[in-house]
């Protein structure tokens, strides 16, 4: 069970590095893959793509060892920061497939469209999507404004329901079966054993979280729209869709009221980025904080993926919404 009054774990704090920095990271760091290195996929395996860390797991299940897949975003890289170098935008035009969630990164977004338009999946396009979280203080943008990309018109973060994600990995296995024929029927039953896998957190979650003390969860930032939604919870974001904006003094100290009205014992914080803003709130309203995982990464060489990260939170959630 996990315990909400412990204190999360350090993090590094967000920040934004000049255009030159990010293109010399980009480089040294490459592509990283299953396998590791910059090579290409194995003779007889079809090469996907995927922008970060839950599409790259849906596509390792969905596509089990006929796919070789290589994820744009490192281990542990906050994915909103995610520019691409040109290297790793004309690598596009070579992959078998990729695999991405419009409006999470502008530059994969673009990238996709000029070089595999053909040849994708934005695994939003498959679901039913949810407005964009604008916040209480106007705080609603990804922190894109510096390079120049427009701004979803709907919040992104469809992998934090498991019964969307389920909806992707069908739609994934069709994708994949007709990019590659020839193992058409294994990407099908691979979808649907990982849409069980997900019907079944998705149900764990409904009985987890049906009878609650509190349905309030005081977010570090709005990524958990889709979980709130489906599960009848209401998020109160301390900033909006960006992790790392600043509530204005006036928000933080509207927030502080909201937190005392509706008796919650508990600031969420996240993975990550860092935990500040969060913690301010937590003290200034005399309440703890605990770690509630948006699955946008794991940290390098960690043992957990999508599943684990997410029965960590129904957990975390359990205790601190305090349910029967």
């Amino acid at each position: 069970m996990s315990r909400p009054h412990d204190p999360p774990r350090p993090r590094r704090p967000r920040r934004t590095l000049p255009a030159t920095a990010l293109v010399l990271a980009g480089i040294a760091a490459g592509l990283t893959g299953c396998g590791g290195g910059d090579g290409g996929a194995p003779p007889g395996k079809t090469e996907v793509t995927a922008s970060f860390y839950p599409v790259a797991w849906l596509a390792e299940k969905v596509g089990g060892g006929d796919v070789f897949v290589r994820t744009l975003t490192r281990p542990g890289t906050e994915p909103h920061d995610l520019e691409l170098t040109p290297r790793q935008a004309a690598d596009l035009t070579k992959t078998d497939f990729a695999v991405y969630v419009g409006g999470v990164q502008p530059a994969v977004d673009d990238a996709v469209r000029r070089h595999a338009k053909d040849k994708s999946l934005d695994a939003a396009s498959v679901v039913k999507t949810l407005p964009r979280h604008t916040g209480g203080d106007g705080h609603g943008d990804h922190g894109h404004g510096d390079h120049g990309h427009e701004e979803p018109d709907h919040d992104p973060h469809i992998w934090l329901d498991p019964s969307r994600m389920a909806a992707v990995a069908t739609a994934l296995g069709d994708r994949l079966a007709k990019a590659d024929p020839g193992h058409a029927a294994g990407y099908r039953e691979r979808a649907g054993s990982t849409s069980a896998e997900l019907t079944e957190l998705d149900r764990a979650y409904r009985d987890g979280l049906r009878t609650c003390e509190r349905r309030e969860i005081i977010t570090a930032h709005a990524a958990f729209g889709y979980l709130a939604d489906r599960y009848e919870l209401e998020q109160i974001p301390v900033a909006g869709v960006d992790p790392g904006a600043e509530p204005s003094p006036r928000r933080l100290a509207e927030l502080t009221r909201r937190v005392s009205a509706t008796g919650a014992t508990t600031v969420f914080t996240e993975t990550l980025v860092s935990p500040k803003v969060a913690e301010s709130l937590a003290r200034a309203a005399g309440v703890r904080t605990a770690v509630l995982d948006p699955a946008e990464g794991v940290a390098d060489g960690s043992s957990g993926d999508y599943l684990t990260i997410m029965q960590r939170n129904l957990r975390t959630l359990r205790a601190a919404l305090e349910c029967a």
